[in-house]
């Protein structure tokens, strides 16, 4: 049977060649003197092109006379996928829980060793399942607490067995104390100023915990409008002489890309929020990075929007530099602050590092 060439099915022959593991599941290709098909990522020498079909779905090879290969055996379900699937099911079992199962209860329940279990779970979700429950319980706090519950309501709620490990968790997912949380943040104090930069003008702020707020923009009393959304119930005051050097800190980033900044940071979000914003900082000044491939960094690929919107959730400029994401194509897209200042900063920093 002489092949037909077309733009799709020249994709998937170069997908073959590379034994490219993400084309499995979405084709499978079979060879005429053999009659056998296989996933395109089989490890088989291989054919010439001219004895090569595709086929969408392993029933259509069958349907056309193929067998399948019994090395990769494209029939069945991908082993990647037979694992991913446990980790799906162990999330759901976390999910449905009143209370945290130990490493142990869990990996049983999924048929893996509790060794393996862990390195899988961490692979795929990026979290321990530790910390993966530890989040999800931060979360039901978090919504229990904007529901109005009570603080004790919203921590037995959550699955917290006791007063002490619900105040440490809550108070580090949370910012704050979980009174604090329910009634607003009415306690917390934020001291700020406004200075000028060569980005216009730079709004830094910090409460107790450290740096929690840097702004750009052009106009002061904007920033100060947009500090007071970031925290509507707090106490916001003009920062001290003191605080003017560690402002200098900040915005000295701008001129020196390459020196990290030594804050203390107050840095809130949900955990994986968290997770995207630390791999920012793992970027080095005058490189830049996709969301996609920031997202497959995070063991996540597909979870390219989400990146986005934590990039876009980001209110510490240029101590998480978010502007060293851009899109697949280069485009340097969205930014919180005017994507003519993330153009700036890349070329300021790409400048520096030639020097």
């Amino acid at each position: 049977m002489k092949t037909i060439a077309t733009p799709q099915s020249e994709r998937r022959w170069q997908a073959v060649l590379a034994r490219d593991t993400k084309a499995d599941g979405r084709f499978v290709f079979a060879v005429n003197t053999t009659g056998i098909y296989c996933r395109p990522s089989c490890r088989v020498r291989h054919a010439r092109r001219e004895n090569v079909q595709f086929f969408d779905s392993p029933d259509a090879a069958e349907a056309a006379g193929f067998r399948p290969c019994k090395r990769c055996q494209p029939d069945r379900i991908h082993p990647d996928q037979q694992r991913a699937q446990r980790i799906v099911e162990a999330c759901r079992i976390l999910a449905a829980s009143e209370m945290p199962l130990t490493l142990n209860a869990i990996a049983s329940q999924v048929a893996m060793s509790p060794w393996h279990f862990h390195r899988l779970f961490k692979s795929v979700t990026g979290l321990t399942p530790k910390a993966w429950q530890q989040a999800l319980r931060a979360g039901r706090v978090r919504s229990a607490l904007h529901g109005g519950e009570t603080v004790t309501r919203a921590m037995l709620d959550a699955g917290f067995q006791t007063g002490s490990s619900f105040y440490h968790q809550a108070d580090t997912a949370l910012g704050m104390t979980a009174q604090q949380y329910r009634r607003g943040a009415p306690d917390l104090t934020v001291d700020y100023t406004v200075a000028p930069c060569v980005l216009g003008l730079c709004l830094v702020a910090r409460s107790a915990r450290g740096i929690c707020a840097v702004l750009l923009g052009e106009d002061e009393n904007r920033l100060r409008d947009e500090l007071a959304q970031l925290f509507p119930h707090a106490t916001r005051l003009d920062a001290d002489a003191a605080f003017n050097q560690q402002v200098a800190q900040v915005i000295g980033c701008i001129d020196h890309p390459q020196l990290a900044c030594e804050l203390p940071l107050d840095i809130r979000g949900t955990a994986f929020q968290q997770r995207v914003w630390q791999a920012l900082r793992a970027i080095p000044p005058g490189e830049t990075l996709s969301y996609q491939a920031l997202a497959q960094r995070l063991g996540q690929p597909g979870a390219s929007r989400a990146v986005a919107s934590a990039c876009a959730a980001n209110r510490l400029a240029l101590v998480i530099p978010c502007h060293r994401v851009v899109r697949s194509s280069g485009a340097l897209a969205g930014y919180r602050w005017g994507t003519e200042r993330k153009a700036m900063l890349l070329a300021r920093e790409s400048k520096s590092k030639e020097e």
